[in-house]
């Protein structure tokens, strides 16, 4: 099965994609924790990585296409994989489907999340991530805050603030998003695998509910 995530940054693709992974036993794979590993580790793609992502600026299709088609061929993800931030251009999409066509896969379901601009600063700029790379937990000061400042509710682990999720990056990449992103949508529309839903502060509806209108489309596109 294979399920990829659109939505702009803060739009809740990480944290319902986590709850899915859980619910089909398929790996979640995000473009954006691969490059920051790899940032950190000072890798060769760390650093060609860097000097895009420190601009808001997206990673070139080449260099973003092989690193996922690498990580799709591994053993975890034979069976399947959610894709968190890939693909983020039309580019990426046409070279995705032809690998897929040569593996004899399909994208079964495309998710597009929806949300107000505004949301979306609050969620972004509010986030603070789990330091544990084994945890990776979520929070947000304002809607998701944890127990304890600062610290990890699942493991103890330090929170930290990324790089790329202050104010004028957040904007920056919204743009991005806006021009480069959401043409995706009509893309995917046009082989009727897109279907849109929101995650809303102002309707409260947080990553489990929007998880299971995900499980319930794909078993409604599945039975029929």
């Amino acid at each position: 099965m294979i399920i990829i995530m659109l939505g702009a940054p803060g739009s809740g693709k990480g944290s319902v994609a986590g709850v899915l992974a859980e619910e089909y036993n398929i790996p979640p794979i995000s473009s954006g924790d691969i490059f920051r590993k790899n940032i950190k580790e000072d890798t060769e793609l760390g650093r060609i990585a860097n000097e895009y992502m420190s601009k808001a600026m997206l990673v070139p299709d080449d260099i973003t296409i092989n690193m996922i088609i690498s990580r799709l061929k591994e053993e975890d993800a034979k069976d399947g994989a959610i894709l968190d931030g890939f693909p983020r251009t039309v580019v990426q999409a046409q070279a995705f489907d032809k690998f897929l066509e040569e593996e004899h896969k399909k994208i079964d379901l495309v998710i597009s999340l929806e949300a107000e601009e505004n949301e979306i600063l609050t969620r972004v700029i509010n986030r603070r991530v789990c330091t544990n790379s084994n945890c990776k937990a979520v929070y947000n000061l304002v809607l998701l805050p944890p127990k304890v400042e600062g610290i990890c509710d699942d493991c103890g682990s330090p929170l930290y603030q990324r790089d790329d999720d202050t104010m004028e990056k957040v904007i920056n990449r919204i743009k991005v998003h806006d021009t480069e992103t959401a043409p995706l949508k009509d893309y995917y529309a046009e082989t009727g695998v897109l279907f849109s839903t929101g995650l809303s502060q102002k309707i409260n509806r947080m990553k489990h509910e929007v998880a299971k209108d995900v499980i319930e489309e794909l078993s409604k596109r599945y039975n029929d």
